[in-house]
């Protein structure tokens, strides 16, 4: 049976049997809160079971733990706050029908001496039961999360929180050594200044000694980690904002903290749209992660914003489930509600193939994910249909999905809708791909465009593909002849000359 383990060892199902009994791909509304140091956070999940979409999200920035570590109690205007949320949060679920909500508690409240008791309050005013777990299983969670959104994730997980700091390995689709520590910002706080570099190196050199340094990438989950990300983006300019699957190298990182260590904090803030609360942990987190890439010397930093909530749902997945395509799953889901004719993706998807003999495993995924999605927008004005397409999908909450890939699978999804990119708003999104992917997602995107409107049930049917050296040919069924008029014509021969070739039509 899965399950979560508790500061006790007891093992508590925190779902029961409503998971288990949701049908293979849907996914009910299920509702998370993550009662951490730093933050309260309700999430409610719903759509695809392997991909899910966020159906209400929202955070109070409670501050729990903040000066724990010197009173050994939870912060009494953090407590007022968390009640309130709390409460608030228990009040959405049972208007969203969603009960019980599952609820996590991790640092501030297994650690406080009144934790307990805070937690038995809970219970008792809002209805919500409280699990307390521990650091490993923090960890655990934290690494399930990041499997969600990452299936074959391979290397460090590192969560940081206000009060400790967890470290997770991942590889081949399982969780192995976790580790937890007291690195959390607001520990922190209560260093001296001249003992702090000296008290993260030497609990950074335990965590190594027990978890090795042959990682080559770390995946930094945690609020403060994504504010760092965040900076990041702004020091270079970066076209995306999306934080999910952002990437950078140790040297970037070095540079953002100095720029950090340059500028006010407030300024920053303002740039950003980062919280005041978790700005101003910000240097303490710069100065734990600079030391960690020190002692782990990773080549890469991978920033998830999949943790301990999404780590609940991957717990409670089958292993079939779990083996199946985030980005595909999402693609189908979306079809579904979406598109005119749910179901022609996949038709569409097989008419086209023979035009990209020899597809990557990574090309074929996106050209399938863009035929299921080609037709989602349909309902958005012809103006802007195409660039609605494009934005929906490089800021989709879409998991398994590098940024480069993102502006791929949109500008493919542009091109559907429209022959050329002249003067498109998204052109700073262009510069992440170069100019071999630009153009294979162009000629995808004009294949679509022929494909999709030359017929309206199955393309297959009416008619075949095949390449051949130098052209393509366009072999028509007896209904094939009928349907290839002047539009679908134009439209063939364009998607000829992208690719470069001779249309003929038999």
């Amino acid at each position: 049976m899965n399950g979560v383990r508790t500061t006790s060892g007891q093992k508590v199902d925190p779902f029961g049997r409503k998971f288990r009994k949701l049908p293979k791909r849907a996914l009910k509304r299920l509702g998370v809160v993550d009662v951490g140091s730093n933050s309260i956070r309700l999430v409610v999940f719903d759509g695809a079971a392997r991909s899910p979409a966020y159906f209400y999200n929202e955070k109070v920035m409670a501050g729990l733990g903040q000066d724990m570590a010197r009173t050994g109690r939870l912060n009494p205007d953090g407590v007022k706050r968390g009640f309130s949320a709390l409460a608030r949060f228990a009040a959405l679920a049972r208007s969203m029908n969603i009960e019980p909500l599952t609820c996590v508690a991790t640092a501030a409240v297994r650690e406080a001496e009144d934790g307990p008791a805070f937690q038995r309050r809970v219970e008792k005013e809002t209805g919500l039961t409280l699990h307390v777990i521990d650091g490993e299983e923090e960890a655990r969670l934290s690494a399930q999360g990041v499997l969600l959104g990452w299936p074959d994730a391979r290397g460090l997980v590192c969560d940081i929180g206000g009060n400790s700091l967890e470290l997770a390995e991942v590889a081949d689709g399982k969780v192995g050594r976790r580790v937890t520590s007291q690195l959390g910002p607001f520990r922190l706080q209560q260093v001296a200044p001249e003992r702090l570099r000296d008290h993260i190196a030497g609990i950074l050199a335990g965590l190594a000694a027990q978890m090795g340094t042959d990682h080559d990438r770390i995946y930094l989950v945690g609020g403060s980690w994504r504010a760092i990300a965040r900076l990041d983006m702004e020091r270079v300019g970066y076209p995306m904002t999306v934080l999910h699957e952002y990437r950078m190298t140790p040297q970037a990182v070095a540079e953002t903290v100095a720029w950090i260590g340059r500028h006010e904090l407030g300024a920053l803030r303002a740039k950003v749209g980062i919280s005041a609360s978790r700005i101003e942990l910000v240097p303490l987190a710069s100065q734990v992660l600079s030391q960690l890439i020190e002692v782990f010397g990773p080549r890469e930093l991978a920033i998830s914003s999949y943790g301990i909530r999404e780590g609940l749902l991957y717990e409670h997945m089958s292993d079939t489930l779990r083996k199946r395509d985030p980005l595909i799953e999402a693609a189908r889901f979306t079809e579904k509600q979406m598109a005119r004719m749910p179901g022609f993706g996949k038709k569409l998807y097989q008419f086209l193939l023979p035009l990209f003999p020899g597809l990557t495993p990574e090309r074929d995924r996106l050209m399938l994910a863009a035929c299921l999605l080609h037709d989602t927008a349909w309902r958005a004005h012809p103006d802007y249909r195409a660039e609605a397409c494009f934005d929906n999908v490089t800021r989709a909450n879409m998991a398994a999905l590098s940024h480069p890939e993102r502006v791929f699978l949109g500008l493919a999804l542009l091109h559907r809708y429209k022959n050329n990119r002249a003067q498109s708003q998204m052109a700073p999104l262009f510069a992440l791909l170069d100019d071999d992917q630009i153009r294979d997602a162009e000629v995808l995107g004009k294949a679509m465009r022929f494909g999709a409107m030359f017929a309206t049930d199955d393309p297959s049917e009416a008619a075949s593909l095949r390449m051949t050296e130098g052209r393509v040919e366009l072999r028509l069924a007896a209904t094939g002849r009928h349907l290839m008029g002047e539009v679908a014509q134009s439209r063939f021969l364009s998607l000829c000359k992208s690719m470069g070739v001779e249309g003929v039509t038999r």
